[in-house]
């Protein structure tokens, strides 16, 4: 079971933050015997095996973690094994990976990265691999509790410097209290640690390709400042954690074919049941399958000229629309689509491209065709002001 640390006066957060060093030697050792992790990498490295041997190929999982983790101190050393493995993702399943504006921010200041969000693991990995690049320290990642229900899940992500977002508490009180207490967290990562942040722009993936910032977030942000001084405006509330709106564009995601299965299970039933590992899959799929190009663009600092989570929002959209790159996907999508044809601008669409793009295609089964297309499609047509 993942240990519990009670929260005290000198640790309120003990219970949402990431791990600290002097927790990190415990938590390996835990892991290295946690059926459940060492069953999840047998079936999908040993498969054969675990199916046949299930005692053998958990012995030679926890053997083959405690080789891995050898060494590892502390959570630096944790991330820098992960960034090996981040470096052949990269190699491996993208074509090129490209980042913008991070020159123009302080390299010794802490912002809170607020990112539009398609990938449940890779959008902020791939800010803290950019961060990596240019020598930067890394971010503290927001990650719901509805991903961590497995405790091998909740250690590996603390571990890599995520801090829990409550979405599970019951009851109006119990959810303004971890608010509350989260807010508080985020405040203090970035005045007091000196430590960014990276969180989404909203509760779950776009499947649909639309990027919009909920305004409940931007609530959740100023309540700590607005909790001590009640004449803080909103926009004062903002600008003190130097929110910079991030955009990341991928010109393949690995998770399109489940993302348009589950919106056409929507529209259709109503309704969408998630099987019991599917998120651990998507993050698999996602780490592992074919991405083609990646931009990653960092905004600017909003100000603090804001009267209300609204404009606040309106600016972070703004900023993830500009920043958002349209790849040839996305206009061969919308051609596709028979859609807007005054915004078709194929002119960068190479017969490579567009080879790539129909073999895709092709896999996508005729009912699903629509919300494959759309998700690639929506894109232009909401940085030109036409989202349906």
């Amino acid at each position: 079971m993942t240990e519990t640390h009670h929260t005290s006066a000198s640790d309120p957060w003990a219970e949402i933050r990431p791990y600290q060093d002097d927790e990190v030697a415990e938590v390996l050792a835990r892991l290295a015997h946690d059926a459940e992790l060492l069953d999840a990498l047998t079936r999908y490295r040993l498969p054969r095996l675990s199916r046949f041997m299930p005692r053998l190929s958990r012995v030679l999982a926890s053997i083959a973690i405690r080789r891995e983790v050898r060494g590892v101190t502390g959570v630096h050393d944790f991330q820098m094994r992960i960034a090996s493995y981040m470096q052949r993702m990269i190699r491996t399943s993208t074509d090129t990976f490209e980042v913008a504006g991070l020159e123009s921010l302080d390299p010794d200041r802490a912002y809170l990265f607020i990112g539009n969000h398609r990938d449940i693991s890779l959008d902020p990995a791939f800010v803290n691999y950019a961060l990596y690049l240019a020598g930067r320290d890394t971010v503290r990642i927001a990650i719901g509790d509805n991903l961590l229900k497995k405790p091998y899940v909740n250690d590996l992500m603390r571990l890599n410097k995520s801090f829990i977002v409550p979405r599970s508490a019951r009851g109006k009180r119990a959810m303004l209290a971890a608010y509350q207490n989260l807010s508080a967290y985020i405040r203090h990562s970035i005045l007091e640690d000196n430590h960014s942040i990276w969180m989404a722009q909203r509760e779950g993936r776009a499947k649909n390709g639309i990027d919009r910032t909920d305004p409940a977030i931007i609530k959740m942000l100023t309540m700590a400042r607005r909790g001590r001084e009640r004449q803080a405006s909103i926009g004062e509330a903002i600008a003190e954690l130097r929110l910079v709106p991030v955009s990341i564009s991928y010109e393949y995601d690995p998770c399109d074919l489940q993302k348009a299965r589950e919106l056409h299970a929507m529209q259709t039933s109503g309704n969408y049941e998630k099987s019991e590992f599917e998120d651990i899959s998507s993050i698999v799929a996602g780490i592992t399958g074919h991405k083609g190009r990646v931009q990653l663009t960092f905004g600017t600092p909003l100000a603090a000229d804001f009267d209300d989570p609204e404009a606040v929002a309106a600016e972070i959209d703004r900023q993830v629309l500009a920043g958002y790159h349209l790849f040839p996907s996305h206009f061969l999508a919308l051609e596709a689509l028979g859609e807007a044809p005054d915004l078709l601008d194929l002119s960068e669409v190479s017969d490579a491209d567009r080879a790539r793009f129909q073999a895709r295609l092709q896999t996508v089964p005729d009912d699903l065709r629509e919300f494959w297309l759309a998700q690639y499609a929506n894109p232009v047509l909401h940085k030109a002001g036409r989202c349906r």
